[in-house]
């Protein structure tokens, strides 16, 4: 049995990735260029989700009263409004505190990325996470060390460089070629032959 890719498969198969890659790649460049705009985009984003849960909680728990936890329900609930209402009413003071988040965060990412460059080691360009994963644990450890000083406009920056990064190597990754499920190309010859 003979195992045929065209070369048609192989664009379609990286076509996704490939664009993925690129837009994160943009993504990250427009968020440096910007960055007080991409600190308050992401200050806002995360004011949002964070008083959006809370209502949600807050519904949940008024539909499950009767079960036990309510007490708990109600004051965790309470907790997402109100450090959502608390970020949007003071946006600098949740600046420097997902400043200092984003460098913990990323500290943490560069370890998992470090990880998984090791698990993808036996493809080709894996090394592009590797190295994505020691710039990005450098840049979280960029970030807590100048950390609450340089706040406001580090978060914008952090974000796009880490946006870059992470679109850089997973564009290499996307340029390997596919691998197939039967890696060996068989001829049609009986088996006996194949030894």
């Amino acid at each position: 049995m003979t195992t045929h890719i065209s070369t048609d498969d192989i664009r379609k198969d990286k076509g996704a990735p490939l664009w993925i890659s690129v837009l994160l790649i943009g993504l990250g460049i427009a968020a440096i260029a910007a960055p007080a705009v991409s600190t308050i985009v992401t200050e806002t984003w995360i004011t949002l989700i964070l008083i959006s849960a809370g209502a949600t909680k807050l519904f949940y728990a008024l539909q499950t009263r009767e079960q036990d936890g309510f007490i708990w329900k109600l004051l965790l609930s309470g907790l997402y409004i109100a450090t959502g209402i608390m970020l949007l009413v003071n946006p600098l003071s949740g600046v420097i505190t997902l400043t200092l988040l984003l460098g913990s965060f990323l500290l943490t990412e560069g370890v998992f990325e470090i990880i998984l460059a090791f698990r993808v080691r036996p493809q080709r360009n894996w090394l592009s996470v590797l190295v994505n994963g020691v710039f990005t644990l450098l840049l979280g450890a960029v970030i807590v060390s100048e950390w609450p000083g340089n706040a406001p406009w580090l978060l914008g920056v952090a974000i796009g460089a880490s946006i870059i990064s992470t679109g850089v190597s997973r564009l290499m990754l996307s340029l390997n070629p596919r691998v197939a499920e039967d890696s060996t190309h068989l001829s049609d010859s009986p088996p006996s032959e194949q030894f």
